[in-house]
This record gives C-alpha cells, sequence and structure tokens, in this order.
C-alpha cells in the first residue's frame, strides 16, 4: 500500500521449493514504486539476516539506471557508523522520511548503508542534506548561496521567538516537517556568534515549492502571533495573475477572522482542503498559495463563507463547474443532514 505496487513469491521453472535457500519475490509497478518497495524489503531482510545485502549491492546499485524519463534515474549510497545511523534515522524514523519528502529521492536504510534513489538531481539533494544534517553535530550550518537555489527559503526569527518556534526538543519544527515534507534547520556563520540577543536568526527551509511555501506561512503565523506587526505591517492585499505557484493576499476584519478560522482552525483547513490551495492567517491577513486556478477557488469559497453571516448564498449555476456536485436533500432532512450547528 505505501508504494502502490504488486507483490507476491513466485516460482520461476520447476522443483521442490523447500529445497531452495531463497525465494523469489516479484514487484510490479513503476520504477520509484518498485525500487521503494525493493529497498524497504531488503531493510527487513538484512535486519533479520545481516550481511545478505552485501551479497547483491552492486546489482541493486545498477538495476534500473536511466530508465526513467530524464534517463538520470539511479542509486547512490553512503555507509554511516552504529551512531550515525541512529541519528539519521530519527525517532520512529522521522529524520529518514523528513530527507525522503524534502529531497524527493527513495532514501532507505539498509543495515548500515544509506540507499538514495531518484534523478541526478533528487539524489544530489539527498545527500547534500545528509552533509547538512551531520555538520548540524559539530557546530553551525551555513548554506553558501542559499539565495540561488531553487530548493529552500530562508525565514528571519527574531531572537526572542526561536524557542517559541522550535519547542521543546524540536518538538514544534519536528510537526511541520512532518506535515509538509520538508526539512529545516537554523543556519549561521561562526562569525555571527555573540553579536547580541536581538539579532534574527535565518531558518532555512527545504523541500517542494508547495511544502516550504506552508512551512514558511505556518511559521510567519507563529511569529505574527508572538511579536505582531513583523510580517503584517503596511501590508496590502495582493491578487497576482501568475498561472503557476504564487501566492495572493486578503485582509480581514476582526470578526471576519474568527469566524474564517472556526474552531480549533476547523474553517481554514476545510477552506484549504476544499480549494487544493495553502491557506494560512498571518495576523489579520490571509496568505493564498497555489496556482491561479487554486487560489482563484479559495477566495471565492472564503468570500461565500463571509456572506453565510448575513444570510444564505445564491451560486448562479454549478453546471458550468468541475469542482462542485449538486445534491437535492428533502426540506424535512436538512437538518439531519446538517446536524448540530454543521457538525
Amino acid at each position: 500500500e505505501e508504494w502502490c505496487t504488486l507483490m507476491f513469491f513466485c516460482e520461476v521453472g520447476s522443483g521442490d521449493r523447500r529445497s531452495k535457500d531463497y525465494e523469489k519475490l516479484a514487484i510490479f509497478g513503476g520504477v520509484r514504486a518498485r525500487r521503494g518497495a525493493e529497498l524497504k524489503v531488503l531493510s527487513a531482510v538484512e535486519t533479520k539476516v545481516p550481511g545478505y545485502f552485501a551479497k547483491l549491492k552492486s546489482e541493486v546499485l545498477d538495476r534500473d539506471r536511466g530508465s526513467d524519463a530524464t534517463g538520470t534515474w539511479g542509486t547512490d549510497s553512503m555507509t554511516f557508523q552504529d551512531d550515525e545511523l541512529s541519528y539519521a534515522l530519527g525517532k520512529q524514523g522521522g529524520t529518514r522520511k523528513k530527507m525522503e519528502a524534502s529531497s524527493g529521492a527513495i532514501v532507505q536504510y539498509v543495515g548500515h548503508v544509506a540507499l538514495f534513489s531518484g534523478t541526478r538531481q533528487e539524489r544530489r539533494r539527498a545527500k547534500e542534506y545528509m552533509k547538512w544534517l551531520f555538520e548540524q553535530l559539530e557546530g553551525p550550518v551555513w548554506v553558501d548561496d542559499w539565495e540561488k537555489r531553487d530548493d529552500c527559503i530562508v525565514v528571519d526569527v527574531p531572537a526572542g521567538c526561536i524557542g517559541y518556534i522550535t519547542g521543546a526538543r524540536r518538538a514544534t519544527l519536528g510537526s511541520l516537517e512532518s506535515e509538509w515534507g520538508v526539512l529545516m534547520f537554523f543556519m549561521s556563520k561562526d562569525k555571527d556568534k555573540g553579536k547580541g540577543r536581538d539579532r534574527a536568526e535565518k531558518l532555512i527551509i527545504f523541500g517542494p515549492a508547495r511544502g516550504r511555501r506552508g512551512a514558511e506561512l505556518k511559521i510567519m503565523s507563529s511569529i505574527e502571533t508572538k511579536n505582531p506587526g513583523t510580517f503584517t505591517k503596511g501590508v496590502r492585499e495582493k491578487t497576482s495573475s501568475e498561472k503557476g505557484f504564487d501566492t495572493d493576499r486578503m485582509i480581514f476584519k476582526d470578526d471576519e477572522l474568527s469566524y474564517s478560522l472556526g474552531k480549533q482552525g476547523m474553517t481554514r483547513k476545510k477552506l484549504e482542503g476544499a480549494a487544493g490551495a495553502v491557506l494560512e492567517y498571518v495576523g489579520h491577513v490571509a496568505f493564498i498559495a497555489g496556482t491561479l486556478k487554486e487560489r482563484r477557488r479559495c477566495k471565492e469559497f472564503i468570500n461565500w463563507l463571509l456572506q453565510q453571516r448575513h444570510g444564505s448564498v445564491t451560486i448562479p449555476d454549478v453546471s458550468g463547474r468541475d469542482d462542485a456536485t449538486e445534491m437535492y436533500v428533502p426540506q424535512n432532512c436538512k437538518g439531519w443532514v446538517t446536524g448540530n450547528r454543521g457538525s
């Protein structure tokens, strides 16, 4: 289920199954899914039979090389020591998962060997992220020329908000990394040490564009709660005509904000889910990130939501929409379907 593959043990030729040392496991699916499932199986086998992977390492590394659309598909490896392995794995495999999600590569540990499968660019990113992960054990990390990279973004976090953003034992950052499939860490140069408590720290976020923006806006929202005006002072509404991924802004009044947020943020979450856009409230400003279609749809949903405070909403025609299904509910069932307070 994890890799959406079909797998089963099969026989090749004739013979007594019980007399063989190995069984053949067939894996069907796309090249990425097959490799993900294969490495997962190898990881489990290596735990049970240490040293098994060493016998077929070269075969595994060479399999399917160049067989994707880019022609750069392949597998690279890196060997860990005992203490390095536990650090690279993380609690319940959390570190490995965020490496995988943020880089786009398949990252799996087979014994003490880390395997990175994907396109050349994905593998390069995964190995770079791993290098920076271990460099953090030695001291401050700085990513040279981060401004020129297309896989990261930096948020300046005020010194007084660093603990609030990080959380106990990095729990808050870890939760955001899992939610958005990104890798985040504070970076600084050695010469920056001791420059005072009021300076901001740079939080760098690696991952795909949507995940980076989602995590960035979540961080901005938290900082704005702690230090009002940090990101919203002088901000105006914005509507972009960019068809691809971009961000629009809407400014709310006090009553509009609480209504659009909902209990425990549930209204914001359902607007975000229905529209397919990234929706986050930073102070009284709604940041809407996504494609042009997603952004327009999200703003339309927000406007409909706010109109409901003053009465029923009329939608002229849904037949031409590809995001709506019209249902007819008997009048005597309306309350039953709606539930108590729309629950």
